[in-house]
C-alpha cells in the first residue's frame, strides 16, 4: 500500500501545492478515448467513449468547484484556473478512458486544493508535490520517466520536484501513476466509471476512496463526464 503517497490533504481548508499562471482554453475537447484494455468506456462503462465530448474547462470546474478563480491563493504562481489548466489535463486525458479521465481530475482537485497547490505546505514535506501531490519518491520515478536518469542525479527532493511541476508535467503526474503504479485489475474496473472502480484507484493510492471528500470529487465528476 502507499498510504504515505497522498499525505498532502486539506489542512484548514489548505495543504498541498500547484501552479503559475499562462494560457489557458475554453475550446470543446473530445472525451478521451477508451484504451484497448476490457472495461474501458464512456458513460456506464459500455462503449468507446469516442462520440462523446465535453468542455474540458467546463469540466474542471464542475469538479474543482473554487477553480474558476485564484483570487486569495496563497501561492498565486503555483495556482492554475480551470481555463489554464485545461489543455494540458486534456493532453493527460488523452490515452485514458472517460472514467479514467474523470478519476485523475477528482484526485488533483482533491489533493492541490483545486490547483491552488504544487507542493506539499503542510506538513511541508521537502519533494512533495504535482497536481496530485505525490510523494518525493514518486516524484523522482516521474522525473527520471520523463527527463531521464542523469537529469535528477544529484539534486534536492525540491529541485526534483521543480523539473515536473511546470504545466505541461505537472497535469500529467495523475495519469503517469495510474499508468505505471495501478494494476490492469484496477484501471478495468476504473474504467466502468463506478464507485467500486473509484475505490479501487483509491486503494492503489493507499487511502480510503470512500471517505466523504473523496467521493464528494467523484460524484461531481461523474456529473461532469456523464458516467
Amino acid at each position: 500500500m502507499r498510504a504515505q503517497y497522498f499525505s498532502a490533504l486539506l489542512v484548514s481548508g489548505l495543504a498541498a501545492a500547484c501552479p503559475t499562471p499562462r494560457q489557458a482554453s475554453t475550446t470543446t475537447v473530445a472525451a478521451p478515448a477508451a484504451t484497448a484494455t476490457a472495461g474501458a468506456g464512456a458513460g456506464t462503462g459500455s462503449g468507446s467513449g469516442s462520440g462523446s465530448s465535453v468542455d474540458m474547462a467546463a469540466a474542471i470546474k464542475a469538479i474543482m468547484p473554487t477553480s474558476n478563480s485564484c483570487s486569495g491563493a496563497q501561492f498565486p504562481d503555483e495556482c492554475r484556473t480551470a481555463e489554464q489548466a485545461a489543455p494540458f489535463i486534456s493532453k493527460a486525458c488523452a490515452d485514458l478512458s472517460t472514467a479514467e479521465c474523470a478519476a485523475t481530475i477528482s484526485i488533483m482537485g482533491l489533493e492541490s486544493v483545486d490547483m491552488k497547490f504544487k507542493h506539499n505546505v503542510s506538513p511541508g514535506r521537502p519533494g512533495q508535490g504535482t497536481a496530485n501531490m505525490m510523494m518525493a519518491n514518486f516524484v523522482s520515478e516521474y522525473a527520471t520517466d520523463l527527463f531521464g536518469a542523469d537529469k535528477v542525479a544529484g539534486k534536492t527532493p525540491d529541485e526534483v520536484l521543480a523539473l515536473v511541476t511546470p504545466d505541461e508535467t505537472n497535469f500529467g503526474s495523475a495519469a503517469w501513476f495510474l499508468t505505471k503504479k495501478c494494476s490492469a485489475d484496477v484501471r478495468s474496473s476504473l474504467k466502468t466509471g463506478t464507485d467500486a472502480g473509484w475505490i479501487a484507484y483509491n486503494q492503489c493510492i493507499g487511502v480510503d476512496g470512500t471517505l466523504s471528500d473523496r467521493m464528494a470529487y467523484w460524484t461531481r465528476a461523474k456529473q461532469a463526464f456523464n458516467l
